[in-house]
């Protein structure tokens, strides 16, 4: 009869305690870097599997984290899973993935049903549609950890990781005016997310450096984040519509850019004539008709630092009092100009 490898038995064949095993496998920081690798090498030579029924049981955790984002088909947030599993996983941590599809009510009922199966904390990063916080700030009032990533909630103190959005979009719009373009309009996302109020800063600021008056009939919200593709159509075309129409347009987020370029194919005569930039991890972006020269953000670093920040909070001994906020770096990507 198969008896699957044990601590006990680790611990008996390295000539360890059975703590001093359990730690190492755990990537515990008070055991050498060499104890470690020797118990590591050996667990993997006997195929030892840890019992997670066994393990949260004896210590009160589920080794489970609950991971919010708007939805998975988003190429960023692919992107931002992959690093977030990389870490979890090597550190013997289980992700359970839920969209929101930019909705409130779906992103309150998913919190709640992570929070009751639960996980020992949440990576989270809002919808488009969510205004009231309360269904988060009651948990992390509670204990629950929480970190976010990307679509941040500035009010609540705890750790935040982020792309540079003022400068990502403060370089395509710069790049759009060193076109000629002169008339830049901006495709925003919903007003209430801090990726919109930062975007949207960056956006102005270019303008302002570069002497164009900023024209407010030229930004248009999208409040559910491009989830609602009659919404992108009606702004873009009132754009396009225009007494003066734009010769650019700079767009806030991956499905809005796509939208965006959909719109214009339908409706612009000629749509080749407007330049687009925007933000974008697709894969699949240079293909686009018309064209998109976009900003590329590092989601998979980005899910990385969010990940590794969570699982230092729920294994940390002591309460954690100072939280770190951490921008990376955009690249601008020219194409098809």
């Amino acid at each position: 009869m198969f008896k699957p490898t044990t601590i006990k038995d680790i611990a008996k064949a390295l000539n360890l305690s059975t703590s001093t095993v359990s730690r190492a496998l755990r990537g515990g920081y008070e055991i050498s870097e060499e104890t470690k690798k020797i118990v590591l090498e050996y667990a993997e030579k006997v195929n030892f599997k840890r019992n997670p029924i066994a393990l949260s049981l004896k210590e009160r955790r589920s080794y489970s984290i609950g991971v919010i984002v708007c939805e998975v088909a988003n190429q960023f947030f692919s992107q931002a899973i992959d690093g977030i599993e990389s870490v979890a996983y090597s550190k013997g941590y289980h992700v359970i993935i839920s969209q929101t599809h930019d909705s409130y009510e779906r992103e309150v009922i998913n919190v709640e049903h992570l929070a009751n199966r639960s996980v020992d904390g949440l990576l989270v990063s809002l919808s488009a549609e969510t205004k009231d916080y309360s269904h988060l700030e009651k948990l992390h009032d509670q204990g629950l950890p929480i970190v976010f990533f990307d679509r941040i909630l500035n009010s609540m103190n705890t750790h935040k990781v982020s792309s540079n959005n003022f400068k990502g979009a403060f370089e395509a719009t710069e790049f759009l005016i060193s076109k000629g373009c002169k008339r830049i309009a901006h495709l925003a996302n919903a007003s209430q997310l801090s990726i919109t109020a930062e975007r949207q800063k960056g956006y102005e600021e270019a303008l302002r450096q570069h002497h164009i008056p900023i024209d407010k009939e030229l930004i248009k919200y999208c409040k559910h984040g491009g989830r609602d593709q009659i919404e992108v159509e009606i702004a873009v075309r009132e754009f396009l519509s225009h007494d003066n129409p734009p010769d650019a347009i700079f767009v806030a987020s991956d499905r809005l850019s796509t939208g965006c370029l959909s719109t214009m194919k339908k409706y612009a005569t000629h749509h080749h004539d407007i330049l687009v930039a925007g933000f974008s991890n697709s894969e699949l972006v240079e293909l686009l008709n018309p064209s998109l020269s976009y900003i590329r953000q590092p989601a998979f670093e980005m899910g990385e630092k969010a990940a590794e920040m969570l699982i230092s909070i729920i294994e940390s001994k002591y309460p954690i009092e100072e939280f770190e906020s951490i921008m990376l770096d955009t690249t601008l990507h020219p194409n098809g100009v």
